[in-house]
Order: C-alpha cells, then structure tokens, then sequence
C-alpha cells in the first residue's frame, strides 16, 4: 500500500500533489474552529474599517465625504455672496468630517460586542450566506445600538471642530433675511446617519476581499475556515 501511495504521488499532476499533501495535512474543523475563524475575519474587517475612516481625512478625501443635507443647500445659496460666508459650504462640510473621523473610533467596541454574541447558528448562516452576510448580520444586530451610542460622541465631536457652531451662525443669519421661510436642518442626525453607512459600507468591502481574494485571509484559521466556503 506504501509503495503504490509513494508511486501515485511520484507520478501525479503537480497541483494534484499538492491538494494531496493539502488533504493530508489538514485536520477536520471543529465548530468551535469554524466560530473563532468567522469571528476573526469580522474583527479584522471591523478593525480596519474603523482604523481607515477615524485616520486624519479617513472620511473628508474618501469615497465616504459626508456632504452636506439636500434641504441645506437654500442656506449655502442665499449666503454665499454675504462677506464671511463665502466659503461656507466646504468649510461646514470639513468642520463634519472632522467630527466624524473623531468619532469613529468609538464604533469598534459596539461592534465587537455584537461578534461575541454570536451563536454557530448565526455562524454557519453568515458563512455560507451571501457575500455580504456577515455585514447585514452587523447592520441588523447593531445599527440602533450604534446610532444610540455614536450620535452623542459625534455631537461631542462636531462641537469640539466648531462644526455645529458654524452652522448655527449660519442659519441664523439665513433666517434673518426677510421673507425667507425660517430653516434649521438637524446637521448631528444627518452626519450620524452618513457616518454609520460609510462605516458599513466598507466593513462589506472587507468582507467580500476575504471571501473572494485568498491573499487577504491572512491567518492559517481564515484560510481553512473559508475553504470550506469555496467548496
């Protein structure tokens, strides 16, 4: 029996010997293995996530710049020929991101808190779900939570920019003019909002490189735990 396993292995495909040696190699994964794997993969795509938009411009010079709400568009309007507020609109829109870089770092602890809890269901159901399953598990098992708890850091953030102080003089001034009907769109839940879906959005970028690109599974667990999603 050796000598014909030796013979097979000397005489076969290079790429079949490796999957032989592969197979050979590899023990069977445990559920515990399959939940610590998937764990770490949302980790890692959280972390990143996080990392990226809370560095210095992470959501100003991004795919993610939160602009301004459509309805505060009349404001930057009528003020922009007004001495003092000429530059209004892009100053009030860095002054947002700037808070919203602040407080990004704030979400990872919610997150993670979301992936300890968990269960092999919920894992084996992301795992062989579709590409983005891991994050609509997040979205749905931590969007409230995370807007309750990131809207008052973001506020704290906005004021410590001046973001919201700038606004408010802003609209203040546009509702002095006569005439114009009186406008005070709520800057805090809109950046909130933009914030949490730049967020989510790239934690799914994450997830799809880990899926699809095998160089970005950068553990021997994350390797093993994903083959078994591309079978």
């Amino acid at each position: 029996m050796l000598l014909m396993t030796s013979v097979f292995l000397i005489s076969c495909d290079p790429q079949d010997f490796q999957r032989v040696l592969d197979t050979v190699g590899s023990t069977v994964l445990s559920n515990a293995d399959i939940a610590r794997g998937l764990k770490e993969a949302l980790n890692l795509g959280v972390g990143e996530s996080v990392d990226f938009l809370s560095a210095k411009d992470g959501y100003y010079k991004s795919a993610y710049k939160i602009l301004l709400p459509e309805e505060a568009n009349v404001v930057i309007d009528k003020l922009k020929f007004i001495p003092g507020f000429k530059n209004l609109e892009e100053e009030v829109i860095k002054k947002l991101n700037q808070g919203a870089e602040d407080a990004a770092k704030k979400a990872g602890p919610i997150f993670i808190s979301a992936i300890k809890k968990m269960t092999f269901d919920d894992v084996m159901g992301i795992l062989m779900g579709e590409k983005n399953a891991a994050t609509s598990y997040l979205h749905t098992n931590t969007y409230n939570p995370l807007y309750g708890e990131f809207k008052p850091v973001l506020v704290n953030s906005l004021n410590k920019f001046g973001a919201l102080d700038l606004w408010s003089d802003a609209v203040n001034k546009y509702n002095s003019i006569p005439i114009l009907a009186d406008v005070n769109p709520d800057l805090a839940d809109h950046v909130t909002s933009k914030a949490l879906v730049g967020l989510f959005d790239l934690v799914e970028v994450k997830e799809k490189g880990i899926r699809s690109d095998i160089n970005q599974r950068s553990s021997e667990l994350l390797r093993r735990v994903f083959e078994k999603q591309d079978r």
